[in-house]
């Protein structure tokens, strides 16, 4: 499932709303609006369903044997209650509504699934995943990598080639509405050289998401190298009692080059980490150009 991608310049706590709440976002692209007065019909269905019934049967006897004082009190008293059914929304409106107001005011800096077609669709998966192997590996986590920068850099990525697809989606669109009257030789050589436009920026689009998706393999890569190592070297840790078992059961002549090529393996793991980290450094430089 394509999470919201959202602008990084959007505040932190906006965007959060945002991608937390896609399905309902959906809903208000096609159209649908949450209702204004959730509390005032809950207050109504409250009240007309019998709850104000003994209040005021209690209010009209207090009324006949109590002082006016009393009776003051118990009409203030359900006065409130009402005040406050009235106000109180759920809290499912409520998310609703701010949901509602924040994608208004934040409306252009955020895309949900109904702003790409399915090449886009799976594109932008692509890169979704890329991005959550780089930001979740150990290497990452860390610091191994540059987390920092990945951490800006990336959503970043996200966001501008979101926007790219979401701008193609909309044009491959109006392009087929188009081409859908019927083309004569003369519409068809005029719309040539559109349909280039369109075939080359989706060309450079997914030349960055290979790009991102290169440097996703590389951490990968150095992720397998550094858990390698770490084995290797809790095997490594051990080795003392091997050979003095090797050597007090005379086995040494067939154990030994054996045990000897481990800590070649650590030393040679070691070397791979460091080329796959700086393999990634690298893949890193070339995203987004």
């Amino acid at each position: 499932m394509l999470r919201v991608v959202v602008d990084p310049e959007v505040p932190a706590e906006a965007a959060n709303l945002l991608r937390r709440n896609g399905p309902l976002l959906s809903r208000f692209r096609r159209g649908w609006t949450p209702e204004p007065g959730d509390g005032f019909r809950n207050a109504a269905l409250v009240i007309l369903g019998g709850t104000a019934l003994p209040v005021l049967a209690g209010v009209s006897l207090v009324g006949a044997v109590a002082a006016p004082l009393i009776l003051l009190m118990m009409v203030e008293a359900f006065v409130l209650l009402v005040l406050y059914l009235v106000r109180k929304p759920s809290p499912t409106g409520s998310l609703e509504r701010v949901l509602y107001r924040q994608a208004n005011e934040w409306q252009g800096r955020f895309l949900v699934l109904e702003d790409f077609d399915l090449p886009a669709r799976g594109l932008l998966g692509r890169v979704q995943q890329a991005i959550d192997r780089i930001l979740r590996s150990r290497v990452n986590n860390l610091g191994l990598l540059d987390s920092v920068r990945n951490s800006v850099m990336l959503p970043a990525e996200e966001w501008e080639i979101a926007r790219l697809l979401a701008k193609l989606s909309a044009l491959r669109a109006r392009h087929r509405d188009l081409a859908g009257g019927g083309r004569t030789p003369e519409v068809i050589a005029a719309m040539e050289p559109l349909e280039q436009a369109l075939a080359d920026s989706e060309a450079a689009v997914v030349a960055r998401v290979e790009a991102l998706e290169r440097y996703a393999h590389h951490v990968t890569e150095a992720d397998h190298a550094l858990l390698s190592q770490q084995q290797i070297e809790v095997i490594r840790a051990h080795l003392p009692e091997y050979e003095q078992l090797v050597a007090e059961s005379g086995a040494g002549t067939l154990l030994a080059p054996e045990i000897g090529r481990l800590a070649q393996d650590a030393d040679l793991l070691h070397r791979a980490l460091h080329e796959s980290v700086r393999s990634a450094h690298e893949a890193f430089r070339y995203l987004g150009r």
